[in-house]
């Protein structure tokens, strides 16, 4: 047995999937579909766009090499993913350097709107989608699979075109010395899940092990710093590979906004996450401060979002969840804004917005079309409304498919991990 198959064997994946019956199967289809009806959630691919999606997937490598000269040839450049285990699409790969009075750190994007743009029938689609919906085991996707799946996802040993984030970061207080933003063709050396990552940063004798401890040391940095500077951590014992992902794409998602806020002026779709009022803080302080065996430091209570982080870092682990939902009860929902103003609340940004998840999420589709045309849709307002409203259609979906596992006796966290198959009963 191999490290890595001794690894997922102790994992919820290593266990097979959740063995259904036809007829607890078909019940499962009939909720889906009264959901999908229920949120106006689309399935099904309207033919025109499936075949526009398999005309874009012919003759890809040629198309990448007649654009090597237009682009940043990054190819010989040291770079890999890292994503969950059950992960079909790998749509964003980094790069990282340590030098003598900086850090160089890149994160290379599919380049999405090279073969979706606003001319073609995926765009269309995508829009009226709003995003991917995951539900346990069931996946209902932004953009046509093959797609997805062919061309815009970074798998290993293939060259593929990207849209690279590229930041210079000053080593003392990690703040962007200069961010650079430009089309790039790359090629990933390995695809990591997130549990192969966490070894190899503690492998010395492993392939990308420098890499992925440096990445990591830099997150982990990037880390301390935003809850310094005042930055709700809800999760904070997440291990180290999701740490070094979510840092870096988080600093990538804010450089892209900050240069198209102070760099361009332009419009853009903007995440914007209003505060709770002083009243629901309060109320959602003291609702942690009663929890049994939980006590929220004294010095931190000017701040609340510390005082969360300090409470959750020294609470038992039993009472996490409990101090996480009193947060999110008195958390107004964050939308897409045309304008950042109010900024980010939660991660106590001034301007933020997405760009590193343009398979699944319109916002970053669209955040990709600006930064490359310089051109903002006339109807940006009304894809800020649309992206906002599908993600909340998006959650109670989800929400609900949940509860309906639990109701019919199934474990939503084991379906999701697992996945489902269905067999047939003895007679």
């Amino acid at each position: 047995m191999t490290s890595d198959a001794q690894a997922e064997a102790g994992t919820a994946e290593g266990q097979g999937p959740v063995e259904i019956s036809p007829e607890l199967a078909e019940r499962l289809e009939d909720k889906r579909e009264k959901l999908f009806e229920k949120f106006e959630i689309r399935d099904k691919f309207p033919q025109a766009v499936m075949t526009e999606a398999e005309k874009r997937t012919e003759g890809i490598q040629q198309e990448i090499q007649d654009e090597a000269e237009e682009r940043k040839d990054l190819r010989d450049m040291t770079t890999w993913t890292t994503d969950p285990i059950d992960a079909q699409d790998f749509d964003d790969a980094i790069s990282v350097e340590e030098r003598d009075d900086e850090y160089v750190l890149w994160v290379h994007i599919a380049d999405v709107t090279h073969y979706v743009n606003p001319e073609t029938n995926m765009w269309e689609e995508a829009v009226k989608r709003g995003n991917t919906v995951y539900l346990p085991s069931y996946t209902i996707h932004m953009l046509p699979p093959m797609l997805a799946e062919t061309v815009c996802s970074l798998v290993p040993n293939e060259d593929r075109l990207a849209h690279t984030v590229e930041m210079h970061l000053d080593k003392e207080h990690l703040s962007y010395e200069t961010i650079d933003i430009y089309k790039s063709i790359i090629q990933s050396d390995e695809r990591l899940t997130y549990a192969q990552a966490e070894e190899r940063i503690d492998d010395e004798d492993a392939p990308l092990h420098q890499e992925c401890k440096l990445a990591f040391d830099l997150a982990d940095q990037m880390h301390e710093q935003r809850k310094e500077d005042g930055s709700l951590v809800l999760n904070p014992r997440r291990d180290r590979a999701h740490t070094l992902i979510e840092e870096s794409m988080l600093k990538a998602n804010k450089a892209v906004t900050h240069e198209l806020m102070w760099g361009r002026g332009v419009e853009a779709m903007y995440r914007v996450h209003p505060q709770p009022t002083p009243d629901e803080w309060s109320k959602a302080l003291r609702e942690i401060q009663d929890l049994d065996g939980v006590s929220i430091p004294g010095s931190t209570w000017d701040d609340p979002r510390k005082a969360v982080n300090a409470t959750l870092e020294e609470s038992p682990r039993r009472q996490l969840d409990k101090i996480q939902w009193a947060v999110m009860k008195v958390m107004p929902r964050a939308r897409y804004m045309s304008d950042p103003f109010g900024g980010h609340h939660a991660l106590n940004f001034e301007i933020y917005g997405h760009f590193t998840s343009p398979i699944r999420r319109l916002s970053d589709l669209i955040n990709h079309w600006i930064v490359y045309s310089n051109d903002v849709p006339e109807d940006l307002v009304a894809l800020c409304d649309r992206a906002s409203d599908k993600q909340a259609d998006a959650e109670a979906c989800e929400r609900e498919y949940k509860q309906y596992l639990e109701e019919v006796g199934l474990d939503p966290n084991a379906v999701n991990n697992r996945g489902i198959e269905v067999v047939e009963e003895d007679d």
